[in-house]
């Protein structure tokens, strides 16, 4: 039978790739470009919702999965988590020798005739570590070692140089390892399979973290890390285009399929969706404020709101709030954590389930009480709109009478509810740039909003740039605050790569970022086996 390596870059931007491949830097990527079939893939809103890596693992979008967003609410008890997978991933149906090294949200433990190895160095992997043969994991670390750049997986350096001096180093070393543990895996530890699922993290960490170094119109990139953040983000490509040069190399017989769901680009969402959304619905609903902290250097660095080298961005925000001395429930945790055994942890996650009335099925959930949006949670019951944590835009909740148990918003009152938040926000301007922080305004649920998911919402404002701060003639100034991440997911179309197919190189056009987990299963003309929601590329 054919052998298939599927190679999925996790948030890779393709016009960096195509620059560096002019450049002669990337001769691997151009090599495989120039004998592939070539796709843009179009994404949609769904890069929005940080799920992009359970859209390849399952096949499913977001209204087929049910899920338009990692951020979980109950409506019961107003409760808010992150949550990982929980749909089996399509592979789990293929009847196929399956191999999968590191892919987020490939939940190994609802596919039991796939082997391989999940979490060892993911950015944001949506399941726990684990591998199949059990023993494969220790093997690994014992063989190659723990993650090398664990700390920047999510670390951010943008403050100072040598944080992303570190940060593409490790990063850098971390590609360099997982190119021989992939090598490993599929010559020698696993030698009888069909279809490798290999995954490959770092570009999502380092374009977060160091994106303004390779943006000239970022307005960080005249700050003292963006020239090392630059050469970190293109070393990490190197690195890239030479893991992959070693995989096609030794399986040279291979039908290759490389792609990225979408591209990369500027942070939009992190000050707006984290904090200065919560802070005017908290504002309007209860006249005055609850966080009250400015940039003190705003206009310095091109315009950037200064954060000092030995502050953390929690910190800068922390001290905003009134209740900044206090230690807070995660700090609280956190210490206690550190000496709790492990069991009495698994079973304080059960008897969270619990309260929450979801299943006792230990799925990888993440507390959000980092996320300065949860400050405001105990203010919810009695809000009529509040702010949802969000990573990438900003999401409302109404309070609604029989959808939220303390809704407080007759259904009669929700259309006016609505457009009230919708004027309230797109009245803010930047006050950095003097523009309105809003680009244009979704609602999800426009039929019938008891219907709602809980991972939805009722309004999503999908910012305008950056917004660092809002300022309203009403509500008043609130920051501008410091960026947290430089760069984010904001890019345009994603590609895919078919080499060794029955489809002659050259450019195919654009088709949807799903169409390429339909077309896994198809190179093994395999299509009846599953449901999924694209459609094969070969066709």
């Amino acid at each position: 039978m054919k052998k298939v390596i599927a190679i999925h870059l996790d948030a890779y931007e393709p016009s960096l790739g195509l620059e560096l491949m002019a450049a002669g830097e990337m001769p691997s990527f151009r090599d495989l470009a120039c004998r592939s079939a070539r796709f843009e893939l179009d994404h949609g809103a769904a890069l929005r919702t940080g799920l992009a890596a359970e859209h390849v693992a399952t096949g499913l979008s977001p209204t087929d999965a049910k899920r338009w967003a990692a951020v979980h609410f109950n409506p019961d008890t107003y409760d808010v988590w992150q949550e990982g997978t929980y749909t089996p991933p399509f592979f789990a149906a293929l009847p196929i020798k399956t191999v999968v090294f590191d892919s987020p949200y490939f939940d190994l433990k609802n596919a039991p005739n796939v082997e391989g190895i999940v979490n060892w160095g993911a950015h944001d992997p949506g399941v726990a570590s684990m591998s199949r043969p059990e023993e494969l994991l220790s093997e690994v670390i014992k063989k190659f070692g723990e993650y090398p750049a664990k700390q920047w997986l999510y670390g951010l350096s943008w403050n100072s140089v040598e944080k992303a001096k570190q940060a593409g180093d490790k990063l850098s070393k971390a590609v360099a390892i997982r190119a021989e543990i992939a090598e490993w895996l599929l010559k020698e530890r696993i030698k009888e399979w069909d279809l490798a699922l290999i995954s490959i993290s770092e570009a999502h960490s380092g374009i977060e973290s160091m994106w303004h170094g390779i943006d000239p119109n970022h307005p960080l990139h005249h700050s003292p890390s963006a020239k090392v953040s630059g050469e970190g983000v293109k070393n990490i490509y190197k690195g890239i285009d030479s893991l992959v040069g070693r995989l096609v190399e030794n399986q040279e017989d291979a039908i290759v399929v490389m792609f990225s769901m979408h591209g990369m680009g500027p942070n939009h969402g992190d000050p707006a969706s984290l904090l200065l959304l919560a802070e005017l619905m908290y504002r309007k609903f209860h006249g005055t404020a609850f966080f009250n902290r400015q940039g003190e250097s705003s206009m310095e660095l091109n315009q950037r709101v200064e954060l000092p080298m030995l502050e953390s961005w929690g910190q800068w925000v922390r001290a905003g709030f009134p209740e900044h001395n206090i230690v807070s429930k995660s700090k609280i945790w956190r210490i206690a954590s550190s000496a709790t055994p492990v069991f009495l942890k698994h079973r304080y996650r059960l008897m969270k389930d619990q309260v929450r009335q979801k299943p006792l099925d230990p799925r990888h959930v993440s507390s959000l009480d980092w996320n300065p949006t949860t400050r405001y949670q105990s203010f919810w019951p009695n809000m009529p709109a509040f702010a949802l944590p969000s990573f990438y835009d900003g999401r409302v909740r109404i309070n609604l009478q029989g959808r939220e148990k303390n809704g407080i918003v007759t259904i009669d009152q929700y259309r006016s509810i609505r457009d009230l938040v919708v004027r309230i926000v797109t009245e803010c301007k930047d006050p950095i740039t003097g523009q309105g922080v809003v680009d244009h305004v979704e609602f999800p649920i426009s039929n019938d909003p008891y219907e709602m998911n809980e991972t939805e919402a009722d309004i999503v404002f999908v910012w305008n740039g950056a917004p660092t701060g809002f300022l309203h003639t009403d509500y008043g100034k609130i920051g501008p605050i410091p960026y947290r991440r430089t760069g984010g997911h904001t890019g345009g179309n994603g590609f895919a790569f078919i080499s060794g197919a029955n489809l002659a190189p050259g450019n195919y056009g654009v088709r949807s970022a799903y169409d390429v987990a339909a077309t896994l299963p198809d190179l093994f003309e395999l299509g009846d086996y599953i449901n999924i929601s694209g459609k094969s590329l070969l066709t």
